[in-house]
């Protein structure tokens, strides 16, 4: 799969995740575009990228805020060009059991998650339906499918992401641009840093792979989603967790 010539944008490249898919999409021959909170943190990964013979450049972005993510790709466009690509992988998550949940809790984890998400795809439709093309991915979670104790603000916003995508989907279809969904398992990032051992141990027990997941299995079915090869499927959820929600 080459991505040469390709623009393509990932939100929360920072680290883990992100970074991952940042790196194979530059790999690949793409310029891409790495969002992050700081630029320090997207630079982090561009910086990698471009020391390795990619390019890249760094971009500091509040997803939540119109106003930020409409400056965010209008100064990407100026920059590299129009986006061909886009990974919605800005997420954060605030765990703790509803009856502890503060209103801050629930609201800054569903703008970050689920809002910023659908605030980059209108920034970007409008390119990309002049261009009569587009891949848009969504980056959601296994959580979304199931839910989960001390997670109601995280699964609400990646179960959201579920139907965001069919819309978008069926609305951008016709111009062609498809848009799809990665639900990730239990991945060994700094988000999941942080589970329990009782946890952790429950995970590589119960999914059939027999251990977490790491950024660079997700990479792979993004790359493919946003490939020639996925041209004909759209709306669609491809749930990569080693199978544990079998």
């Amino acid at each position: 799969m080459s991505f040469e010539g390709k623009v393509v944008v990932v939100t929360g490249a920072s680290r883990g995740i992100g970074r991952g898919i940042a790196l194979s999409f530059a790999k690949r021959g793409a310029s891409v575009a790495c969002v992050a909170t700081t630029e320090a943190g997207a630079d982090a990964t561009a910086s990698i990228i471009n020391a390795e013979g990619g390019k890249a450049l760094a971009y500091a972005c509040d997803v939540s805020s119109p106003e930020s993510v409409d400056a965010l790709f209008a100064r990407i466009a100026s920059d590299l060009g129009t986006p061909a690509v886009l990974v919605n992988n800005a997420g954060i998550n605030r765990d703790t059991l509803l009856i502890r949940m503060k209103d801050e809790d629930w609201d800054r984890v569903l703008d970050v998650n689920l809002k910023g998400a659908f605030l980059c795809i209108r920034a970007v439709s409008r390119s990309m339906m002049k261009a009569r093309y587009g891949r848009i991915i969504n980056i959601s979670s296994v959580i979304g499918q199931t839910g989960a104790a001390g997670q109601a603000n995280y699964a609400a916003s990646k179960a959201g992401l579920f139907g965001l995508t069919m819309s978008v989907a069926k609305e951008l279809g016709s111009r062609g641009i498809t848009c799809n969904a990665v639900a990730p398992g239990f991945i060994e990032t700094d988000m999941t840093g942080d589970l329990p051992t009782e946890m952790r141990e429950m995970v590589i027990k119960t999914a059939p792979a027999g251990r977490l997941g790491t950024p660079a299995d997700i990479a792979p079915a993004v790359l493919f989603l946003a490939s020639e090869d996925a041209a004909y499927i759209t709306g669609q959820t491809l749930t990569v967790d080693g199978g544990l929600t079998l």
